[in-house]
């Protein structure tokens, strides 16, 4: 495919092979831009962004209800360019392809209410005679720098929301996995999105993203993806906005009052879907001593059902991770943890980039595979004692996007949402939810900022104070 900037699909010499995870076939080729390309990218952003700023509310409205029914009508096709480029199974893929069209509809909807505030002037002895409101406006022009693993969804959240408050958006797609980025571009385009006021560069992120984030005329900056390019990149923005949605190593604590099944059941999901590539994936384990060995025996038997091949079969249960580099390191923080004392129940086997769906248990807090982020298909089973133990160890890491805990107990589960550190928290399920409207976002390493299309618009918007100094009607 080609890649879209200064208003046209175009090509360059030289390209960036996509391929197919799971059999490594290429699939496509993608321009490898330049610095230069986003500087010629950005020039013509800077008039996009004066035309998106003359767009009514309605009209931006209009071509994100438009985009969204396009996505539907091609969801068929769109689910295939994500399983084919990142490797996730195919009926992932379709809830991805359906979640991101409801993502522009609720941009398309937040769009219609952006609004500002009336401030009571008058209730300060200056304010006799004054007039107080804010108006939002837009930031100009917003940088969308998006992760490999929900190419499709994700960027709908960055472009969707940038789109409803009046901005030009510039997108950086993940060097794996550009094609759903670049068809979600046509599918804009032909909603009625203004030509001048979208890009898409593809090619590598080093090459890039310094020249996307050290540009003044980008005001706005959202990153998904790990802590160490996100630290780089604020380091880089100075004086911008940005959204940072980071890492994490999701703790999920099992009490000894837990209905086990309904346990083991959403730690299956979470641990293992997108063969363990997301950001919210259940990772640590916490399990009470008591019924540790009883949680085990009903999480075992749902992770070897995990049937793992071509992603595109529907009988496949978790397809490849998305590069062998990526399967080789959990293979090496699993075979170190095993080295160290922890103990494989199940899986530990990598042929190329498909990795077994692996728990291991009797896992030391301190161990590799339990204090940094695994982003793969392997859960770790640290066992404790009591409730505060449990909150230490789910508490003692950089991270916290999301944690989950399960208790028939109210007391135990308002203890775990007010003091364990993460935004995001769930009772009776694992880490792993989301809605697309919710607030969503990390506390600590994992991130700054929110999602969701009604919270990140207040950020993708500037907000400005009118004040009307009133010398009354008979003056």
């Amino acid at each position: 495919m080609r890649m879209f900037c200064e208003g046209e699909w175009v090509d360059r010499n030289q390209v960036v092979e996509v391929t197919n995870p799971f059999d490594g076939s290429v699939i496509d080729t993608v321009p490898a831009a330049t610095a230069d390309d986003v500087r010629w990218a950005i020039n013509t952003l800077e008039a996009g962004a004066r035309v998106m700023r003359q767009l009514t509310a309605f009209e931006r409205s209009q071509i994100l209800d438009k985009a969204a029914t396009l996505v539907r009508q091609r969801a068929d096709e769109i689910a295939r360019t994500i399983s084919s480029e990142e490797g996730k199974i195919l009926a992932e893929a379709q809830i991805e392809t359906q979640r991101g069209a409801d993502v522009l509809q609720l941009s398309a909807e937040e769009a219609r209410r952006l609004a500002g505030e009336m401030i009571p002037l008058e209730g300060v002895p200056a304010g006799a005679g004054k007039l107080g409101f804010t108006l939002r406006v837009p930031c100009g022009i917003v940088a969308a720098i998006t992760p490999f693993n929900f190419p499709f969804n994700l960027v709908t959240h960055k472009v969707g929301p940038a789109i409803a408050g009046g901005n030009a958006v510039i997108i950086k797609p993940a060097s794996d996995t550009p094609l759903s980025a670049l068809k979600l571009v046509e599918i804009l385009l032909e909603a009625g999105l203004p030509p001048s006021a979208i890009a898409c560069i593809t090619g590598s992120g080093q090459v890039l993203g310094q020249a996307i984030c050290e540009d003044a005329r980008i005001r706005k900056i959202s990153f998904t993806g790990s802590y160490a390019v996100g630290d780089q990149i604020c380091r880089m923005a100075g004086m911008k906005r940005v959204t940072m949605e980071l890492g994490s190593n999701s703790p999920v604590i099992i009490m000894d009052d837990a209905d086990l099944d309904l346990a083991a059941q959403a730690v299956t999901s979470a641990g293992y879907a997108n063969a363990g590539q997301v950001c919210i994936s259940a990772q640590r384990i916490l399990t009470s001593n008591r019924i540790a060995g009883d949680f085990l025996d009903a999480l075992k038997p749902r992770v070897d059902a995990l049937t793992v091949g071509n992603p595109l079969d529907p009988e496949t249960r978790m397809g490849p991770m998305v590069r062998e580099a990526d399967a080789q390191r959990v293979e090496q923080w699993v075979n170190n943890a095993v080295a160290g004392g922890a103990r494989l129940v199940t899986g530990g086997k990598r042929t190329g980039t498909m990795y077994s769906p692996t728990i291991v248990d009797q896992v030391a807090p301190t161990m590799q595979i339990s204090c940094e982020e695994l982003f793969g298909p392997a859960v770790a089973l640290t066992r404790f004692d009591n409730i505060h133990e449990a909150i230490a160890v789910a508490n003692d890491s950089p991270y916290g996007l999301a944690a989950g805990i399960f208790t028939r107990d109210l007391e135990r589960a308002m203890l775990f949402a007010k003091e364990v550190d993460s935004g995001n928290i769930h009772v009776n399920w694992s880490s792993q939810w989301r809605a697309d409207f919710m607030p969503y976002g990390g506390l600590k390493h994992s991130g700054m900022g929110k999602e969701g299309p009604k919270y990140v618009l207040q950020e993708m918007t500037e907000e400005k104070m009118i004040v009307l100094h009133l010398r009354g009607a008979d003056s």
